[in-house]
C-alpha cells in the first residue's frame, strides 16, 4: 500500500533571530510526522544546528539572503532538507579527533556536522557548482 507523503516548506531571511521560528516549524512538522518527542528535540537541535551554521559561515550574517528548510514525511521517515545560497563547505576536512582532543586543543568549530550525525538517522550534504547548498536529514519513524 502506498504512503501519503506530506511536504512543508519554511523559508527565512539569513538572522539567528529566525532560529525560534525554524525550531518551532521543525517542532511541528516532527509531531505531525509521529515523531516521538525525544526524535522531536533530536530533529530541533540537528536543524538549529545545521540553520545556525548557514546563517553565521555559509551567509555571514547577510540578512539579504534566505534560509529555506523544506520537510517531508510519510509513515516511514521524516526527510528535512536545509536549503542554502552561501559559500559550500567540504565536510570530509572536518576534524575526526575526539573530543576530548579537541577540547584540549582548544579547537573551536567542527562539532556540528558531529552533533547532526549523532542525532539523526542519515545526513548528507549536497554542493553543486552554480546552485544552492543541500543539507539533508532523515529520522525515521519508530512505529
Amino acid at each position: 500500500m502506498a504512503s501519503l507523503e506530506r511536504t512543508f516548506s519554511l523559508k527565512v531571511p539569513s538572522s539567528t533571530e529566525n532560529l525560534v521560528l525554524i525550531r518551532d516549524f521543525v517542532a511541528n512538522v516532527g509531531a505531525q510526522a509521529g515523531l516521538t518527542a525525544d526524535d522531536v528535540a533530536k530533529l530541533e537541535l540537528a536543524v538549529d544546528e545545521a540553520c545556525a551554521n548557514v546563517i553565521e559561515h555559509a551567509h555571514g550574517h547577510d540578512v539579504g539572503k534566505e534560509v529555506t528548510v523544506r520537510a517531508t514525511f510519510d509513515a516511514a521517515a521524516l526527510r528535512i532538507e536545509v536549503v542554502d545560497e552561501g559559500l559550500g563547505f567540504d565536510p570530509t576536512q572536518v576534524s575526526t579527533a575526539p573530543v576530548e582532543q579537541m577540547v584540549h586543543d582548544r579547537r573551536t568549530g567542527g562539532l556540528g556536522l558531529r552533533v547532526m550525525k549523532s542525532l539523526m538517522d542519515e545526513v548528507s550534504y549536497e554542493i553543486l557548482p552554480g546552485e544552492r547548498n543541500r543539507l539533508r536529514l532523515l529520522k525515521r519513524i519508530q512505529k
